[in-house]
């Protein structure tokens, strides 16, 4: 379960259209008690008697099916006394009904992957799982039982309060997160958007539990509720499926609660400041904004790009460039009310807050002596549309983006607002710019008295129904064909060849097949140097390719981003040691092209020495912040325990103390000479699943590789395994709600060993799913932690590897915490899993390998890996197959023999102390 806030404006766009449209003509069959009443771009909208509203989004491209129930209630409902109830009861609905106790235990063994989120508008339980009618069915019949039948039980309550208060107090450790939560509170004078969703504590913490029941029995109805089934499914079997299930509970006969609170304009600037321990300086302006349905709203989320995006923004450019702050953002919050944009910095400790903070709020309001420009508005309409390509073209993102539009007022909104931001002129964004990013309408750190009001427009919610009358969508929406994405399928319809330059190699997995949209996922793998060669270079490593997109001999960074932006690209570099990798998302026409400009930045980067100068600024505000965040502690503490290896090799770990004196070392020619010895042709591997020509991608190769020198020779960084001697640690972290554990086995132990399939099965019962030990024990029982569970890594070129474990807690529990896992894992290790647990990992873990089959992005990452390793999809089919077959005594024997608990290495990280003073207090 997780909250959200108000959907971030969605900044998403359009797509093809063709193959809904017998099914839009009617050519599905409609049960009784259903109607249809409205279809967009092969989204069609149903209305069940009973009020219940049905979206059916059928895309055949991908064999996997997501169902999202929307409910339209979240913490804009909730009274004084009432706050937090939403998402309590977003938790709650998972703990059982009389017929199914554990629905997430229930989700797991049949290969679900599900879980709820609230925000302000809406409550949202989603599941995506591999296309099955028949598990279909079962999800849609849970989802009936749960709407009227959950129990909300005062016992179930107790034992889920400790992983609310934990989820809570996660997000009382974030500063970001609690600086938002107080400046809603002042900018919301009475309206519920001031409320935080996860509640007030004493709310939560004393609510009555029959209140909840009435609250769950008031909005958690058919005619409070949006049903939408997304993916690869049969409409009329579905549509049946429904009728059988949610068509049958009764219309509701009580009448939801009228709202009418108007949240009146500002009229004069308003402050919070926020005093905690750790982290680093932030400084924020935020202001009121039309609700997600007002015409204004897309040209405002527009302006709100043009500030805040990274380089080109303004916001950027006057602080970050001038050493003002070390990065800046800003955001739009898209709600069925007038709902708000944030714009902030964080900067270092020595920086000077007021003159960030000024320099903020005069760049925002200062559009109207300094007007935006075409080539502004271009840039963010651009990215903005890229976004929604991205989302409409996956179905498992669509479902959670009609969700949100459902919440901000019709699911129709969704591409209505794509249509807006289309049409957006430079004369309306300037506009609201200047209407509603106002002093009178900000709140900041400060108070300022005004001689006179200076207001913005008044607000109202939004009535869609002139907007949306005979609303069609976009004409050219088109539909993808299906396809088999079983491993033997992927090994035969990929082809697998090397690229034989006079330079070296490029050994290549192309998987050309159809896609929504026409998109395709590529990734490119470039490897260089060994321990030997590397001595030293750790830090520079990392930040060359860190740095690769700062600039080139021919084009600034601006120009970099820009130029992906035009060929619909996503692009990402990311490595260190001997790896650079380039994740490429786009479509086919634009493939060839981004794969040439990516080369291109990697081949002619120059690393300016001003962009030098602000990575080191970020890196080191990042370090700074670690350094008083419990997770980041207890790992690098793991780490550094296990770390045999001399300060000057890659592999050695530093302290964050060592971080930051390598960090501060840099200087541009470190990262000049360490590009120009180690970055070049010689070992590299490509891969590339989706809709492309595979002729065109292999000439963009050559030719992006042609002429270039090669790369210092990569040999594959050794990491023997070693006996690591068990410690256990604790870590002080005042003033931190949340405390972190962490623990750590080494393993002598490859991925071709005979014992990996009930190793692998093992760890997946210990710790690693929906329904294992670890989870029902400490996350489902004992409601101690809100992230529980254990993990496996071995490697596949020698033996060595770790079991780990870890788990989220409030500092005070634990103790609690110590009890709970020993007396799991010790009941583990004595009585062995049970034969319906394997039967049920089995089965889970099936559906998990389908569902990871079906993700191109996945499939092109386990290309590069098996590539390198001289493996392909038998692989998985391998370890599929074997774990179906493991004997229950082979996998308890497993356990036994590796999972040592006096060998693992303990790491505490929280504000111990304050708790045990308050302990001896009492």
């Amino acid at each position: 379960m997780r909250l959200s806030l108000p959907s971030l404006s969605r900044q998403l766009k359009a797509l093809l259209f063709s193959s809904f449209i017998a099914f839009q003509a009617g050519a599905a069959t409609v049960p009784d008690g259903i109607t249809e009443t409205s279809s967009v771009e092969g989204i069609s909208e149903f209305r069940l008697s009973n009020g219940l509203r049905v979206l059916l989004a059928p895309d055949d491209s991908k064999p996997t099916t997501t169902v999202n129930m929307t409910y339209l209630v979240g913490s804009r409902m909730e009274n004084y006394g009432e706050t937090g109830m939403a998402h309590l009861l977003e938790h709650m609905l998972f703990k059982g009904t009389p017929t199914t106790r554990n629905a997430l235990g229930e989700f797991n063994r049949r290969g679900l992957q599900a879980n709820g989120s609230t925000s302000t508008d809406r409550t949202n339980f989603f599941a995506s799982f591999a296309a099955n009618p028949d598990t279909l069915k079962w999800y849609l019949g849970w989802q009936a039982d749960a709407m009227v039948n959950s129990l909300i039980a005062r016992a179930d309550l107790d034992t889920e309060m400790p992983v609310v208060r934990n989820e809570m107090e996660r997000g009382e450790n974030s500063p970001f997160n609690i600086l938002l939560q107080k400046m809603q509170g002042v900018a919301y004078q009475w309206h519920s958007y001031g409320k935080v969703t996860i509640g007030a504590r004493s709310d939560v913490e004393n609510v009555d539990i029959d209140q909840l029941r009435a609250f769950y029995h008031q909005y958690y109805q058919p005619d409070n509720a949006v049903l939408i089934v997304a993916g690869k499914f049969d409409p009329d079997s579905t549509l049946q499926a429904i009728s059988d299930t949610l068509g049958k509970l009764p219309k509701p006969t009580r009448k939801l609660r009228r709202e009418y609170t108007v949240e009146p304009v500002q009229d004069g600037e308003r402050s919070v400041t926020l005093r905690r321990v750790g982290g680093t300086p932030l400084v924020a302006a935020l202001y009121h904004i039309p609700a997600a349905g007002s015409p204004d709203f897309a040209p405002l989320d527009l302006a709100s790009t043009i500030l805040s995006s990274e380089p080109s923004g303004r916001l950027y450019r006057e602080l970050v460039t001038r050493k003002l702050a070390a990065s800046a953002f800003g955001f739009t919050m898209d709600q069925l009310d007038p709902g708000i944009a944030m714009f902030g910095a964080q900067l270092e400790p020595k920086m000077n807050q007021d003159v960030a903070l000024k320099a903020l709020t005069d760049t925002i309001e200062s559009i109207k002596k300094k007007p935006f420009t075409q080539e502004e508005l271009d840039r963010a309409r651009s990215r903005w549309l890229i976004d929604w390509d991205r989302t409409y073209a996956d179905p498992e993102r669509i479902g959670v983006a009609l969700s949100e539009a459902i919440a901000s007022g019709d699911w129709r909104l969704f591409f209505l607002e794509r249509d807006r931001v289309r049409a957006a002129k430079l004369a309306d964004v300037q506009r609201v710019a200047e209407q509603y990013f106002v002093r009178s309408n900000r709140v900041e750190g400060r108070y300022i008295p005004t001689p006179a009001p200076e207001r913005a427009p008044a607000n109202t919610r939004v009535d869609l129904a002139d907007a949306l009358k005979d609303y069609k969508g976009d004409p050219t929406y088109a539909q993808a064909a299906a396809f088999d994405a079983s491993p033997a399928n992927i090994n035969k319809q990929t082809l697998r060849r090397t690229l034989d330059l006079p330079n070296g190699k490029v050994d290549l997995a192309l998987l050309s097949k159809p896609t929504r949209g026409h998109r395709v996922h590529a990734k490119l793998l470039l490897q260089f140097g060994n321990e030997k060669t590397l001595r030293g270079q750790r830090t520079v490593a990392d930040a060359v390719a860190d740095l690769l997109t700062r600039g080139t001999d021919k084009l600034s960074r601006q120009a970099i981003d820009d130029r992906f932006d035009q060929l619909k690209a996503d692009v990402h570099f990311s490595g260190s040691g001997t790896n650079l990798s380039i994740v490429i998302s786009t479509t086919r026409d634009n493939l060839p092209a981004a794969i040439a400009l990516a080369l291109d930045v990697v081949r002619g980067a120059n690393f300016p020495k001003d962009q030098v100068e602000e990575y080191k600024t970020q890196v080191i505000t990042a370090i700074q912040n670690a350094m008083t965040e419990p997770p980041a502690l207890a790992s690098r503490t793991l780490a550094r325990h296990d770390n045999p290896w001399p300060k000057d090799d890659i592999r050695y770990v530093p302290t964050f103390e060592e971080s930051l004196a390598s960090v501060n070392g840099l200087t541009r020619d470190m990262l000049v000479r360490f590009h120009k010895k180690f970055y070049g042709t010689g070992t590299i591997a490509f891969s590339a699943v989706g809709d492309f020509d595979v002729d065109a991608v292999q000439a963009a190769l050559k030719k992006g590789l042609a002429g270039w020198q090669r790369g210092a020779p990569y040999t594959r960084i050794p990491m023997p395994f070693h006996t690591v001697p068990a410690k256990d640690y604790t870590i002080e972290t005042p003033d931190k709600a949340n405390a972190f554990f962490a623990a750590y086995l080494p393993l002598k132990v490859q991925d071709i060993s005979p014992d990996y399939a009930a190793l692998y099965l093992a760890n997946y019962l210990l710790g690693s799913s929906g329904s294992s030990r670890l989870w029902d024990r400490i996350r489902e029982k004992d409601g101690l932690s809100y992230d529980v569970g254990s993990s496996l890594d071995i490697s596949s070129f020698e033996p060595q590897g770790s079991w780990s474990m870890h788990a989220i807690y409030a500092p005070q529990n634990r103790d609690r915490l110590q009890q709970a896992l020993y007396d799991e894992t010790s009941r583990v290790l004595k009585e062995g899993f049970t034969a319906q647990e394997l039967k049920d990992g089995v089965n889970s873990l099936h559906n998990y390998f389908r569902l990871a089959y079906s993700q191109d992005g996945v499939v092109a990452d386990a290309w590069i890996r098996y590539l390198r390793r001289g493996r392909d999809f038998t692989w998985v089919a391998d370890l599929d197959r074997k774990i179906a077959n493991l004997s229950l005594d082979q996998v308890n024997d497993v356990m036994r023999k590796y999972f040592d608990p006096a060998a693992f290495t303990t790491v505490y990280a929280g504000d111990f102390e304050k708790h045990k003073v308050e302990k001896t207090d009492k």
